[in-house]
């Protein structure tokens, strides 16, 4: 399948900003499975400067800075992006164990931006929770296949979590969603990768885009799309990673379109920064994935 995506965002400011830098990650970093293209950011008001580079993990960063007063920005990113065709990922008999793949992510050597051994500790928004691996213990035991257990885990947070557009925002802490049992999928990622990291996994938290279809008989919507987030799951040196929505209860597909993983969403936020000046702010997002065609 091939899509193309659209991604815009306008600020405005309640006073004038005298100076701004932001941290812009919406250029899709390579994943194998996926390709991209005719990507272009488009920034208004023109920029002072944009510097691009790779970041840390996963993930590109491109660096704005804006030395005129403004009160208003609008940065949108496009791209054309194509999944490899390739049948869905699914549990099988002789996948490993959850504690064999401990052991496995221990032993591992591969210090890239996506070896196992960066994403198996505490982060900045997901420290390690007791609470959480305790609510998770029955499906993570040592001897169960990993992806049944892991696709287990995703279900029980669809099932048990309530999704709730603005009852949490980017700075809720992940045990206080747990608690609260509700948020959107920001939270029950952060939730999923707490847990799998609680038992010794390499748990990454991912940032992109999930084509909707809208109700049978209506017409699709422009800019009902939102950016989403899911977890990746490190699953051994012979299943590699495999991307697991507990929004929906489901391994990632088709439909999943990565942009960057990091250990949480700080990693991968798609905007952050600092201005000087203003007394507050408004912010609209708007985002197409719009079906372009079948690959042959």
């Amino acid at each position: 399948m091939i899509y193309r995506i659209r991604h815009q965002t306008i600020v405005h400011y309640d006073a004038p900003v005298q100076l701004a830098r932001f941290n812009l990650r919406l250029r899709p970093a390579p994943w194998p499975g996926q390709w991209t293209s005719d990507y272009h950011l488009a920034v208004d008001p023109v920029p002072s400067s944009i510097e691009s580079r790779p970041g840390a993990w996963p993930v590109n960063v491109a660096r704005i800075e804006i030395d005129n007063p403004l009160r208003r920005i609008s940065i949108e990113s496009s791209f054309r992006a194509g999944i490899q065709g390739s049948p869905p990922i699914e549990p099988q008999a002789d996948d490993p164990t959850i504690g064999a793949v401990a052991e496995a992510a221990l032993a591992a050597r591969d210090m890239g931006s996506a070896g196992p051994a960066h994403y198996l500790h505490a982060s900045p928004r997901v420290p390690m929770a007791a609470e959480i691996g305790a609510w998770a213990k029955d499906l993570l035991a040592l001897d169960r296949p990993i992806v049944a257990a892991a696709l287990e885990l995703a279900r029980r947070i669809k099932g048990e979590f309530a999704y709730v557009n603005g009852a949490t925002d980017a700075a809720t802490p992940v045990a206080e969603a747990f608690v609260a049992r509700h948020g959107v999928c920001q939270d029950f990622a952060h939730v999923m990768v707490a847990a799998l990291r609680w038992f010794g996994l390499p748990a990454a938290y991912v940032s992109g885009y999930l084509r909707t279809d809208p109700p049978p008989g209506m017409a699709r919507l422009v800019g009902a799309d939102a950016m989403h987030a899911w977890v990746m799951l490190w699953c051994g040196p012979t299943r590699g990673w495999i991307g697991f929505d507990p929004t929906n209860g489901v391994i990632a597909g088709d439909g999943h379109l990565f942009v960057a993983m990091g250990r949480d969403y700080a990693d991968v936020a798609p905007m952050d920064g600092l201005f000087v000046g203003g007394s507050g702010q408004n912010v609209q997002v708007m985002v197409d994935v719009m079906p372009e065609q079948e690959e042959a």
